[in-house]
């Protein structure tokens, strides 16, 4: 049966990624609004930012944000959008409890569990850092987003991921509006040639593997691929085949050779989506899809 709903395309626009892994990363303020919105107007109805200091936390880190967001939503009303965590982890969310206070979210992020972020050193060995959500501050940081209506986007990066959040489900503590976004590793991690993979692979059995763990939960999920080439893969076709939702962007996106923009990963999606007769969310249907817990209150007047 041919898919109906909307494919909601999801853009994570810098992180982390330098000018000097990918010139199109946007790291200034003027850079990230200008990004933001020829993003959307490519296709994307979510974004995902980082800030441009990564040092600060909670109201100025807040601040730090809305010198660009304040802008995109002032050119763009109603734009969806959401942080990431500040460099303090799960248990810190003061900045987008700020955000929310101000200008309204959507959405924030969680990210329940832990990943090594290692490198290959002279040897080939891994050397680095295990990147750690304690069990206790996911729980803190659920217990808010549900008291505060903000549907939480995962970060999986492994399948214990998954199994943590579905604990969550079946106790009744995983807030309205939570997305799996199922994090495949591509030929290198986050930090470019010498930095090591994460995750499952990313390939159809893969995503059979995350699919049959979720098994008849009814969460919504998108594919992404970190540390390469989503387009190397097939995993944009199965998602929209499988009814799931695509997340690219310059922050997952890495190859040695060729620097792609938000706005070239954007638009090769919408093509392939085109293709397939399947229309693009905008942000009613992206709300619907998500299962946000302010898709009525939300509306944005026409």
């Amino acid at each position: 049966m041919a898919r109906r709903k909307p494919l909601v395309i999801t853009a994570s626009i810098n992180g982390e990624r330098t000018k000097e892994q990918n010139r199109h990363s946007p790291r200034t303020y003027d850079e990230i609004v200008e990004t933001a919105l020829s993003s959307y107007a490519a296709g994307a109805s979510l974004i995902h930012a980082h800030a441009t200091n990564m040092g600060l936390i909670a109201e100025e880190a807040a601040e730090d944000y809305l010198k660009s967001w304040r802008r995109v939503l002032e050119a763009r009303p109603g734009s969806l959008w959401y942080p990431t965590l500040t460099r303090a982890l799960g248990g810190e969310i003061r900045h987008i409890l700020a955000i929310d206070d101000e200008v309204g979210i959507e959405f924030g992020c969680v990210d329940p569990g832990t990943v090594p972020f290692a490198n290959l050193d002279d040897e080939g060995l891994p050397v680095g850092r295990y990147y750690a959500n304690s069990l206790e501050s996911i729980r803190a940081d659920f217990a808010t987003f549900k008291a505060r209506g903000i549907g939480p986007q995962l970060a999986i990066y492994e399948p214990h991921y998954l199994r943590i959040v579905l604990a969550f489900h079946n106790a009744g503590a995983l807030p309205e509006g939570t997305v799996c976004n199922f994090y495949f590793g591509g030929d290198y991690g986050l930090g470019g040639e010498r930095s090591m993979p994460f995750g499952l692979r990313p390939t159809e059995a893969s995503l059979r593997a995350y699919l049959d763990i979720l098994g008849d939960v009814d969460l919504p999920w998108t594919v992404s691929v970190w540390g390469g080439d989503i387009f190397d893969s097939n995993l944009p076709q199965l998602a929209i085949e499988q009814g799931g939702h695509v997340l690219v962007g310059i922050e997952p996106y890495f190859h040695p050779e060729r620097a792609l923009s938000n706005e070239e990963m954007i638009g090769r999606v919408a093509e392939m989506a085109k293709a397939r007769g399947v229309p693009l969310a905008g942000r009613e249907e992206t709300l619907d899809a998500f299962k946000s817990p302010r898709r009525q209150s939300a509306r944005v007047p026409a």
